[in-house]
């Protein structure tokens, strides 16, 4: 039997008990919550990779993955994809798919090899084109005015068919076809246009003109050539970076540890790409004629921002590259639109700043300012947003996740 003395003795060490043992809070299963939020990402993905970067798209941090007893996103993932049950996948097509990418024994795979090789052509069809069509303009000297312009017009247009077949295969190609591209396009017309054309319409305006049909207008042809030439080495960059970026998504343990794998690899992207052109905008001017050292530094500019806009698009950030590009043709028509506004009565002090910069390093300075400004402003993105899981798994864009 139990005194009242007995109960009374006890009371105080059961007190005792639950104040040194805190009640545990919240679910005894934390991930069971986020296994039925993701329930479609983990269960088409086809490994943990998938998952992590579909989990980093949708905003989770390691600091987040700590609230779920795992020490990084990656350990989570992998919870993750070893707990939902995958999706039953359509067995006939994945065995069509298999047997065809299988090799015969004794046969190497050669249409990959010859796939590649396409590719490759395609990618050195726009400098092909552009070399092509420069040429025709040469040998025409005799020939009446509406015939070369004929010429130069289907010059321009086989152009565009060549850039257009180069970036839709190979590692330049878009993952995911958006509206969004479409804007982008217009603002790389226009960045391309200027380049080619608006050092000449700059200096005519700031003179008084241009006094058309009078001015013919002067195109700067070694840039257009050099530009339409830098689509090979753009993919090889891309493919170098791509290549690397994945490796290094399969081997991090961490969101930090991945991040600090890539910044490099991006960087020596850039800075490759940039060596690239800067040899072929060098190698141009001496064979075709150069406008000067400024014109050179705004072209090379305006590579490296068209580069860092495909990259950022084709790894799942279509947005962002739309605003870099933007931004810099926003730049360049401001420049253009205030030495116009300035012939207006009471407003000749608006045009002082393009006067001033065109006077001491020439028009190049006004693209060659735009375009840097607008590519350093899309690397310090690019920074951040491709060093992530979502930038380098072949999932959904990482801005179709975000909210």
């Amino acid at each position: 039997m139990t005194t009242p003395d007995g109960v009374a003795a006890q009371a105080p060490a059961q007190r005792k008990d639950a104040t040194a043992r805190p009640a545990r809070r919240g679910p005894a299963d934390p991930v069971r919550a986020l296994m039925h939020h993701h329930q479609n990402l983990c269960a088409h993905a086809v490994d943990a990779l998938e998952i992590a970067a579909g989990l980093e798209a949708y905003g989770v941090t390691d600091r987040t993955a700590a609230r779920f007893r795992h020490r990084d996103v990656f350990s989570l993932a992998e919870e993750l994809y070893a707990r939902v049950p995958r999706a039953e996948p359509d067995a006939a097509p994945a065995a069509t798919a298999e047997s065809a990418s299988t090799p015969s024994p004794g046969h190497p795979p050669a249409p990959a090899r010859r796939s590649r090789s396409v590719r490759g052509a395609l990618q050195l069809l726009p400098g092909a084109v552009c070399l092509a069509t420069v040429a025709a303009l040469a040998s025409s000297g005799e020939a009446t005015p509406p015939a070369r312009k004929a010429v130069g017009i289907a010059g321009v247009v086989l152009l565009a068919l060549a850039v257009r077949l180069a970036v839709r295969s190979g590692p330049l190609r878009l993952r995911h076809h958006e509206p969004r591209s479409r804007a982008a396009a217009l603002w790389i017309c226009w960045t391309a246009g200027y380049a080619v054309y608006g050092d000449w319409l700059l200096g005519q305006l700031l003179t008084g003109g241009p006094d058309l049909p009078a001015a013919a207008p002067r195109p700067a042809v070694a840039t257009a050539v050099a530009l339409a030439c830098a689509l090979a080495p753009a993919a090889g960059c891309a493919r170098w970076f791509a290549v690397r970026g994945r490796r290094g998504l399969a081997v991090s343990r961490g969101l930090g540890e991945l991040a600090a794998r890539t910044r490099p690899l991006l960087l020596t992207a850039t800075l490759l790409f940039l060596g690239a052109l800067v040899a072929l905008l060098l190698g141009a001017g001496a064979v075709l004629g150069s406008d000067g050292a400024v014109a050179v530094a705004a072209a090379a500019a305006l590579g490296v921002l068209l580069f860092l806009a495909r990259l950022l698009a084709v790894h799942g950030f279509p947005e962002a590259a739309a605003a870099g590009l933007a931004s810099a043709a926003a730049l360049e028509a401001l420049a253009l639109s205030l030495v116009l506004i300035a012939r207006l009565p009471g407003l000749p002090p608006l045009d002082m700043p393009v006067e001033t910069l065109t006077t001491a390093a020439g028009p190049a300075a006004v693209p060659a300012v735009a375009c840097t400004a607008a590519a350093l402003g899309l690397l310090v993105h690019g920074l951040r947003a491709l060093t992530g899981a979502c930038a380098h798994s072949p999932c959904e864009p990482a801005e179709a996740h975000r909210p």
